[in-house]
């Protein structure tokens, strides 16, 4: 029941067709007890730091959920940022603080690294290849570069997106090996699709599968469908895979504890949510 009282998180994006958050969320609140809702928002790039600033003086607004085209807009956006977040070079969470200023803070690399090691993977002294070097790609480089990666693999169809990504990573990881401009998965245990390839049908793969090591754990970041063809390609060379839900469920207990929420597990998140395709 959504009240007078309710607590406003807005879930940021364009377009807003894929959006799983909100089916997680807000079962989750319903459960709990918490007058809260989680609120897709569709907004385009040129209208959202307009719409982000007016947001920001609701008086219920408590923060936001932001994905993409967002995440690296946001990052200028918000008063403070958290070293995850300033890493990436992107935010996918905002939070209104009492005196009205806004933090922000970026999850999805705590969520695909806890989805790995949930499955028995270390990402220590590993080889991982990251194809796409926008918000989630590089959180997703920063959270693996911090748990230890020995080489760094990077690709993007806009080179000066992963030579920002090498540079910020190298100022913090100086010991890393890092490789741009190549997305051959020969040779990487950890493979990780976060470009927008897999959201449509008729999209091409973002690498060529038959080079994936039999080994390789293999994420994908795409929330639109949870079998998408590269992870069906990866899953016939025998590969352990990941779907992009897995790292959604990972970072929201995170995210609660960012809001102020009361925090779960994945687990129960699970049993609650309502995710349909």
């Amino acid at each position: 029941m959504i009240d007078g009282r309710t607590t406003l998180i807005a879930h940021l994006g364009f377009p807003t067709e894929s959006f799983k958050a909100p089916m997680i969320y807000n079962p989750y609140f319903e459960k709990i007890g918490l007058n809260a809702v989680v609120m897709p928002l569709g907004v385009e790039a040129p209208a959202y730091p307009e719409v982000l600033r007016a947001l920001a003086r609701l008086t219920n607004f408590h923060g936001a959920l932001v994905t993409m085209p967002h995440k690296g807009t946001t990052l200028a956006l918000v008063d403070a940022v958290s070293p995850t977040a300033e890493i990436a070079g992107a935010c996918n969470a905002v939070l209104k603080r009492p005196d009205g200023s806004l933090l922000g803070d970026m999850f999805d690399g705590a969520g695909f690294l806890r989805g790995l090691q949930r499955r028995g993977r270390t990402a220590r002294g590993a080889r991982a290849l990251v194809v796409g070097c926008g918000g989630v790609g590089s959180a997703i480089a920063a959270s693996l570069a911090a748990a230890g990666l020995a080489r760094l693999s990077l690709f993007d169809v806009d080179g000066p997106a992963a030579e920002g990504l090498s540079a910020r990573l190298k100022r913090h990881y100086p010991a890393l090996e890092i490789t741009l401009g190549c997305k051959d998965p020969a040779g990487h245990d950890i493979v990780v699709n976060a470009s927008p390839l897999g959201m449509e049908e008729d999209d091409p793969l973002p690498l060529d599968a038959a080079r994936l090591e039999p080994a390789a754990f293999v994420g994908e970041v795409v929330l639109s469908r949870e079998v998408t063809p590269f992870l069906a390609a990866a899953r016939v060379r025998g590969c352990e895979t990941q779907v992009g839900t897995d790292m959604l469920f990972e970072m929201i207990p995170a995210y609660l504890e960012f809001f102020g929420f009361p925090a779960t597990t994945a687990e129960e998140l699970r049993r609650v949510a309502k995710i349909s395709y």
